[in-house]
This record gives C-alpha cells, structure tokens and sequence, in this order.
C-alpha cells in the first residue's frame, strides 16, 4: 500500500475497516461476522475489498483484483465483552447509515478501547465464585460442594486480576489455575470432609474450560469456515490440556494430605436450583460486562436454554438433547435482537454456557490422563456431539428467526 493511498480518504476509510474488524475480533466476534462487518463497511465507503479472518489474523484485499493493496494484521483472540460489542454494532450502524465519517470512526473505535469496564474488580471477583456455586449445584453437588466451589472460584477470580499485570502469569495462567483449584479443593476435602473433589475442581474452572470456544469452532465449521474453525478447535483443545495438566499436578498434594473421607450425599433442596439458574446467567453477564438493561434478558435466556435442553434431554437423549436448548436460547435470541435492536450474542452467549460442553472434555481429558481409555472415549465423543447439537441447533434457529441484518443496526 502506497504513502499516498495510506494517508488519503480512501486510506482513512480502509484503517477504519481494519481497526474495526480487530476490535470484533478482539471482543468475541466469529471470522464470519467479522468478515461480513468489514465487507458492509467497505462497501458504505465504496471500497472494493475482500477479507478473511481467523482467530490470530485478518487479511484484507482492497482493490479490483489484480490491483490489489493487501494489508494483514494480527490480532490476539480477546475476551468476551457484551458492552463493548454492543458499542461497536452502534458504531457501525452509525456507519453504514452515514452518521460518521471514517476519520470520526477511528476516533470512536478508539474512545470504545480506551473506555473503562463496566463491572469493577471486586464485583467480577466475587462473580467468579458465584458461578463456580451454580456450576456445582448443576454438576449435582450438594451445600458443601457449592460451599467449596465459591471459594474454588474466588480465588480463581484473584488470580485473573494478577494475570491482568503480568505478561508471565498470562502465559502460563491456564496450568497455573488448574493446579491451584485441584490442590485447594483436595485440602478443602480433608477440612469438610465427604466432598466430591471432582465437582468443586470442574466448578471451580467452569468459566476457564473452553466450552464455548469448541461450540464456536464448530459453527465455524458448519458455515465452511474451515480454517477459522479448525484453527479454534485446536486452541480449545490445548486449552484442556493445560488445564488437565493443572489438575493432575495439583493432585500431587494429596500425597501430603491425611486419608480423604469417602464422598457423602448432601443433595440440596430442589428450590435451590432455581436459586443457581437466576444466579449463573447474572453472574456470567457480569463477567461478560453486561449491560445493567440487559441482565433480565440474560436471564430469560439462562432459563430457555436450561428447560429447553432438559426437555429435549428426555425425548433425545443427553447428548443430543443440546439441540433443543441451543435452538430454542438461539431462536429466542435473535428474537430480541430483531425487536431491540441490538446484538443477539447478548443474550446467547451467556444462554448458551449453561449448555456448553467443557465439562465433558475435562472429564475426558482426566480420565485419558488417569489411563481410564474406553471411559475417556466415551467423554470425548459425548463432548463433540453436544458441541455440534449446539452449532446445529443455533444454525436451526437462524434459518426459522432470521437474525438482524448487521446493516440494519442503528
């Protein structure tokens, strides 16, 4: 690309194409969405161009072919961040009827960087351990499992705040949590004893295992995004990995401990699982940095996706039953994405985690890793199918509620 194109209006509306791809992709958004921004963006400012994104990069073509100015660049797989994708779908539909110039453009993209989060440390840290509780009433832990898996889970959430300031934490946070869970709730069995060490590990990680990330590979994959969604399948793969190599080690402190007591049975009464489906959608919005508006949609959501997949759980079985759930939060959400206006990832995103798939691949992992195969095998194929029951059921849902056209944001 030439100084003189770099530095002319046309210039100025290609670094707002390319800025705004990266900060989608930086806040969540699949390399289908992203591409299709970037395309209606082009095209608003009558650019021709042609683009393709992966979870590390985004190419860009701009030019008729043959005269292409080819631009790359590269981007690291962020956090999920609700407000700030809704702040860009705003952005951009401000785009693409006319309200902004490119230049303008820029300065907003930089202004939705430079903005604060919207939910503080203390409170997203004390959501951590929220959701770890919800995780361990749903996994079928009783009060001392739950009790556990908050505290499991608060300290998971310190942990994030350090990686935040340390480049070398965030390198290795995955294995490094793994074993801090895995230890503490082996030393929290022999404190309180009967307790299913298992279940306050997996709820302790709930919101670390990439369950999501495997359901979004495999949408990827559905909509022959073959090189975005094998790319991310196999980043959540590592990601079990480590996490897995966490827990394993994080085991070894049972060679210091006493004798752990036998697992005992403290079912909760079943109002608390009413109690755990109000709090796991709230508390995952806040991790998510929901909008304040938004969090009794997410709840509605929560609850579509839960009953829906029990029910479909009775009439298709467990792994298949995902189906119903995922339809049903997806139709819902593009539903509320048509009347309001704004993004469905809002609501299914945070719908779709009390269905995803991390705990089976966790499970497989640990029992591969402990040499129990056919038990391991079995986790693993039960993982893959409720991940493509979900991406099947999402992409149902989307052809019965058509979702938002991105150029009618706005």
């Amino acid at each position: 690309m030439d100084s003189k194109a770099a530095h002319g209006p046309d210039g100025t509306a290609r670094a707002f194409v390319m800025e705004l791809g990266a900060a989608l992709h930086r806040y969540g958004a699949m390399a289908p969405r992203v591409e299709q921004a970037m395309e209606l963006a082009a095209a608003r400012f009558e650019l021709a161009g042609q683009f393709f994104a992966t979870p590390t990069s985004i190419f860009a073509a701009f030019g008729e072919p043959g005269h292409q100015a080819v631009g790359l660049m590269r981007v690291e797989p962020g956090r999920l961040d609700l407000d700030k994708r809704c702040a860009l779908d705003e952005l951009l539909g401000d785009a693409l009827h006319g309200r902004v110039t490119p230049q303008r453009g820029l300065e907003r993209l930089a202004e939705i960087e430079r903005a604060p989060v919207r939910w503080g440390p203390f409170l997203t840290t004390l959501c951590y351990g929220l959701s770890s509780a919800a995780a361990a009433r749903f996994l079928g832990g009783g009060w001392l499992e739950m009790a556990a898996a908050t505290f499991v889970g608060w300290v998971a959430g310190l942990l994030v705040l350090a990686a935040e300031r340390s480049r070398w934490l965030r390198g290795v946070f995955e294995p490094t949590v793994a074993t801090i869970a895995s230890a503490l709730a082996l030393v929290l069995a022999t404190q309180l004893g009967e307790l299913s060490t298992f279940t306050v590990t997996v709820a302790g990680l709930i919101v670390f295992l990439p369950g999501l990330t495997m359901t979004t590979a495999m949408s990827e994959l559905a909509l022959r995004h073959l090189a975005a969604g094998t790319a991310r399948f196999m980043g959540a793969v590592l990601t079990l990995l480590a996490l897995a190599l966490g827990v394993v080690l994080g085991r070894q402190v049972e060679r210091v401990l006493p004798t752990l007591p036998q697992v005992g049975e403290h079912a909760p009464p079943e109002w608390s699982l009413g109690v755990a489906l109000l709090v796991a959608p709230i508390s995952i919005a806040i991790l998510m940095q929901a909008r304040p508006r938004d969090l009794g949609w997410i709840v509605v959501a929560g609850v579509i996706a839960f009953f829906g997949a029990s029910s479909g759980g009775e009439v298709l079985g467990a792994d298949v039953g995902a189906f119903l759930g995922a339809f049903a939060v997806g139709a819902a959400s593009n539903l509320f994405g048509r009347v309001l206006q704004r993004p469905s990832v809002v609501t299914m995103v945070p719908g779709l985690l009390v269905l995803v798939p991390g705990s089976l691949g966790f499970r497989s992992l640990l029992a591969l890793l402990e040499r129990d195969t056919l038990s391991g095998i079995d986790a693993a194929f039960s993982m893959v199918m409720v991940a493509i029951s979900l991406a099947a059921g999402l992409l149902l849902a989307n052809v019965v509620i058509t979702p938002r056209r991105l150029d009618a944001a706005g």
